[in-house]
């Protein structure tokens, strides 16, 4: 009898109606790849939450395991590149969308979608940084190619109490950014100073209808947010500044003009996490292990369990997850 293991499965039924459940599988209901690997960590990223309650059409083919993270060991590989024993990592490449994710004990993968883990992250803190926090960086490199300094002035991050803002806090604090945290939980004031927020902004400031062009604030941004809010960023942000647009946890529109443009000269800077090439990716993990603190990590990490996977998804799309969620997969 083929060895079973566990693994969370989405599948639609014929009202059209999506489920996540748990279920047992084999290796042979993995999908193509050269490389096996035995997963030990992986977490949960608002994209996944959208992914398991259906909210949005995440997932693209059925039945499908969702998570686009994980963190293991490979098994098996007839890439030359990987070995058994090789630590790795996978973030993107369609993962949790239409190939088999992270939640589940197993995964069989392209060989192109592994990098190798750094040896300064564990399974559990490689997972805990995940997407989001590789996201982060991403958003941080943008701005850094885009020209702007610290010396410019500072830089906002919205969402900053969610998955992405947490990681961007830290590593703009680490790289001498004066970092302003807009959020809606003014409870969580304490925990963003703690993580590098030097200045803690109401949320509500930018998520209403706003002015094509305001005063000018801040010379950078990162946002997680998208519609009012990115629009609201815009219009603050000063002469040849930039923002890394990263989410859309607002809504996916953007409604607001020309302006901060033509007349700023500031950058929107779009940032994919999905499909980056293997050097983008490398660096954006090698810089990951330099810049973030693992102590300061730890802060904004929290264990789950596996069979705490799914509520947790529904929790993230609610606004009620601080910070970074990881679940341990195998010892």
């Amino acid at each position: 009898m083929a060895e079973t293991f566990r693994a969370i499965l989405v599948t639609k039924g014929q009202d059209g109606g999506q489920r996540a459940a748990e279920t047992h599988l084999t290796e042979a209901d993995l999908m193509e790849g050269e490389v096996d690997v035995a997963i030990e960590a992986t977490t949960v990223n608002y994209k996944d939450g959208l992914a398991m309650t259906g909210k949005s059409p995440i997932v693209r083919r059925f039945p499908l395991i969702p998570g686009i993270d994980f963190a293991g060991t490979v098994t098996a590989s007839s890439d030359p590149r990987w070995k058994a024993g090789d630590a790795v990592l996978a973030n993107g490449w369609g993962l949790g969308e239409t190939h088999h994710g992270g939640y589940a004990e197993r995964a069989r993968v392209k060989g192109d979608w592994l990098v190798r883990r750094p040896p300064a992250f564990s399974a559990m803190q490689a997972a805990a940084i995940g997407t989001a926090g590789y996201t982060a960086m991403l958003c941080l490199m943008k701005l850094e190619k885009a020209g702007v300094t610290p010396g410019d002035g500072p830089v906002i991050v919205t969402g900053a109490a969610g998955g992405v803002g947490s990681v961007a806090l830290a590593i703009l604090k680490a790289n001498g950014w004066h970092v302003v945290a807009s959020t809606g939980r003014p409870q969580e004031a304490g925990y963003l100073k703690d993580l590098g927020a030097d200045e803690i902004v109401d949320r509500a400031e930018f998520s209403g209808e706003g002015k094509p062009l305001g005063k000018e604030r801040f010379a950078a941004g990162i946002d997680s947010v998208g519609s009012h809010t990115l629009a609201n960023v815009l219009s603050q942000v000063k002469a040849e500044g930039a923002v890394a647009a990263c989410g859309l946890a607002q809504g996916m529109d953007l409604p607001t003009s020309v302006a901060p443009f033509i007349l700023r000269g500031i950058s929107l800077l779009g940032v994919n996490s999905v499909y980056q090439p293997q050097d983008t990716r490398e660096e954006a993990w090698s810089r990951l292990a330099r810049d973030l603190d693992p102590a300061m990590l730890a802060s904004i990490t929290r264990e789950i369990g596996f069979e705490d996977i799914i509520s947790a998804g529904a929790d993230i799309v609610e606004g009620k997850v601080r910070g970074r969620l990881v679940a341990r997969l195998t010892p």
